[in-house]
């Protein structure tokens, strides 16, 4: 897969629910990560029964994907359905937040593609609504929660396989593809900026192989370094962040991927322990095999590689099914997907500004 934007993994599903139990709406289209999200729900035996986009082409898309699903004309007929448990959707990032609330003023679940949201004021009026309602708003941390290799590596930490967490580091390059991207896109109000838009998967990756409830950031930089034809685009970005346990944290995310690469991003993650660490090479193994969730472990045991994919699944989705049934919190902790978000903004909001003149 070249396209990040056509990204959508599947893993085999553990059903945790009959067919008819868990009955799913979408509302929101703009990014191609609501395909993926929408398998794994079903996968894990919700059924998508509803979807409403103002681009009625775009519906004709997902009912390609999704034979069944109604396409309902108006926002607020798919709100208004009591037959939903729970609305999906990959919205423009800006539009994500305010969707939410209108969500959950229905009674429904809320499931968001990251990034959940673009302004601090956003986040604060989510965690106000759940807060008032009670209900879930979830974020498809896709980086983690739909990579073999992630949740492998979570299952050897909790072993103790690299003692105790001390530090994170996290990679998240991908590729472009400006020619394809939507004029949303190149928009900073609407994207959030780099650190918002691809640095949220890192900060909640920080946050759960650190164990942390909170974290600060200590310093963040963005970059428009060769995209002068997109003055609003960052293409570059890092952050370093110390966790509430000392845990340390540095990522980088750019859209610097080559087109020689296999796939549009290497992304990695580096986990160093008291005892050994483990390095994630989630989408490709350089020159050396083009499948993914590719794990290594270093310990006082050996060296170790594990090929995962196809054996370890995303549990995620089904455990989110559960808890919005139950009123559990086993997927991801309600404060913890907040949280996440809340250091990318933050990460954002105090970010240096770099050179941006053309590189050459």
């Amino acid at each position: 897969m070249s396209d990040g934007m056509k990204y959508a993994p599947r893993a085999q599903g553990r059903r945790v629910v009959e067919a008819g139990e868990f009955r799913v709406g979408v509302a929101g289209l703009d990014h191609g990560h609501i395909v993926g999200m929408c398998h794994g729900l079903q996968d894990a035996g919700a059924q998508i029964v509803a979807v409403h986009d103002p681009d009625s082409s775009k519906m004709e898309g997902f009912r390609g994907e999704f034979p069944d699903v109604e396409l309902v004309a108006e926002e607020r007929a798919l709100l208004e359905r009591e037959d939903l448990h729970l609305v999906a959707s990959a919205a423009v990032p800006a539009d994500r937040g305010p969707l939410g609330l209108r969500v959950m003023d229905h009674g429904k679940h809320y499931f968001s593609d990251k990034a959940p949201f673009t302004t601090l004021d956003q986040l604060e009026a989510a965690r106000a609504k759940v807060r008032e309602t009670g209900l879930i708003w979830a974020v498809c941390y896709s980086e983690r929660v739909q990579s073999e290799s992630g949740v492998f590596a979570s299952q050897l930490i909790e072993q103790g396989a690299i003692g105790t967490v001390l530090q994170v580091i996290g990679l998240g390059p991908h590729r472009l593809g400006a020619s394809a991207r939507p004029e949303w896109f190149f928009r900073k109000e609407r994207y959030g900026g780099i650190l918002v838009d691809i640095g949220s998967h890192q900060a909640e990756q920080f946050l759960y192989y650190a164990g942390a409830n909170d974290a600060k950031v200590l310093h963040s930089k963005v970059a428009n370094y060769n995209h002068p034809e997109y003055p609003e685009l960052e293409d570059f970005g890092d952050a370093t962040l110390v966790a509430d346990n000392g845990v340390t944290n540095y990522f980088r995310v750019d859209w610097f991927t080559p087109d020689g690469l296999s796939t549009w991003g290497d992304g990695r993650t580096f986990i160093m322990g008291t005892e050994g660490y483990l390095e994630l090479r989630k989408y490709t193994d350089v020159a050396r095999d083009a499948g993914g969730d590719q794990v290594y472990l270093v310990n006082g045991e050996g060296e170790k590689h594990f090929s995962v994919a196809g054996s370890v699944g995303f549990p995620y989705f089904g455990d989110l099914i559960l808890d919005c049934l139950n009123g559990s919190e086993n997927a991801m902790r309600q404060e913890h997907t907040f949280k996440a978000a809340e250091l990318s903004l933050i990460a954002q909001r105090d970010a240096i500004t770099l050179n941006t003149s053309p590189v050459g």
